[in-house]
């Protein structure tokens, strides 16, 4: 009996051993298998969370604008809003008929995603800093594409140029608003519906703005204005107005003695009461000639470059369109 006991003992202890080994086996294969659950679900959790944050970073992408002048940079803001950055290359109360880049500005270039510059002849340089550049990656959008030009002047060989100042129309700023537009959809898909809403905004405004000069300039008694240089023809043909420029299209033109007396009999003979001068020009001529005719001079702004104090004070392109609006409709009562 002992030693059936004791076998039966021995066999226990065994099976008993038998029975550990096969736990602690289990149990490393669960945590094995747990382990591999684990890693697993960071591993997807972490190409979830590298997913999100590609897709945030194209969503949150910033394009790197540069706008050649005044108008087509206000224009730049406004249908980019949030998603871009835009630098005016022409400096605040700088004229820029005759401005060209600096090497500063050439490197702008080289790193900028957009170029926006309104075309027409406006910016001499253009075609020569474009093919100068190795940004392949560069979208340049002439904005006034699309427009109808009128004559401007004559140069040295008797060629006829056009006349630049297309912006000064609202409808005509409404056309390079959508050239913009277009150009940061094709840089930018991921925010195409915010550039199209922008874009739906401001030409709405545009459409306003129009009508108010229609409306405001019908009753007129006089459709004659003299201005420092021509730079409001598309404005002019508009609204049914005839501009006569103390200088031609470029605003640093001075007028020779003999134009001098033309324009001072034309003032005469139709009764002009305000000469029209502007901020980033001498009003020295303009001045002259009010003098001689008993005219008074005023302030008609060609929207070429606000001053500092006007960026600061809050103005852009449709307030001081607004105010230009003022200004004609006292003069032509």
């Amino acid at each position: 009996m002992k030693c059936e006991r004791y076998i039966n003992r021995k066999q226990f202890l065994k099976a008993m051993g038998i029975c550990t080994l096969a736990a602690a086996s289990a149990s490393l294969l669960s945590g094995c298998q747990s382990a591999s659950s684990a890693s697993s679900a960071v591993s997807s959790a972490a190409s979830s969370d590298a997913s999100s944050v590609s897709s945030s970073a194209a969503a949150s992408k910033t394009l790197k604008v540069m706008a050649s002048f005044y108008p087509v940079y206000d224009f730049a803001q406004k249908i980019g809003g949030d998603h871009v950055e835009v630098t005016n290359m022409v400096p605040a109360g700088t004229e820029p008929h005759d401005w060209e880049p600096s090497t500063t500005d050439i490197t702008d270039l080289e790193s900028a995603d957009v170029f926006i510059y309104s075309g027409a002849g406006m910016e001499h340089w253009v075609d020569s800093v474009l093919g100068s550049l190795s940004n392949q990656n560069l979208i340049s959008v002439e904005a006034s594409t699309g427009i109808t030009l009128r004559d401007g002047y004559k140069d040295e060989d008797g060629d006829v140029g056009t006349d630049p100042h297309v912006w000064l129309a609202p409808e005509n700023a409404k056309i390079e608003m959508e050239n913009i537009k277009n150009a940061f959809v094709e840089a930018d898909p991921d925010n195409a519906a915010d550039y199209e809403a922008n874009y739906e905004k401001w030409s709405a405004e545009c459409d306003t703005l129009d009508e108010e000069f229609r409306t405001g300039l019908e009753n007129v008694s006089s459709h004659d204005i003299v201005v420092s240089h021509e730079a409001f023809g598309y404005l002019c043909d508009a609204y049914g107005l005839t501009q006569l420029g103390i200088e031609g299209i470029e605003a640093d033109s001075e007028p020779d003695p003999a134009r001098m007396a033309e324009i001072q009999d034309f003032v005469k003979a139709n009764n002009v009461k305000v000469i029209f001068s502007e901020e980033l020009v001498s009003p020295k001529v303009a001045q002259t000639i009010a003098d001689a005719t008993g005219a008074q001079m005023e302030e008609l702004n060609p929207l070429e470059g606000l001053t500092d104090d006007e960026i600061a004070a809050g103005e852009d392109y449709f307030s001081v369109m607004r105010s230009n609006l003022d200004e004609l409709k006292a003069a032509l009562q």
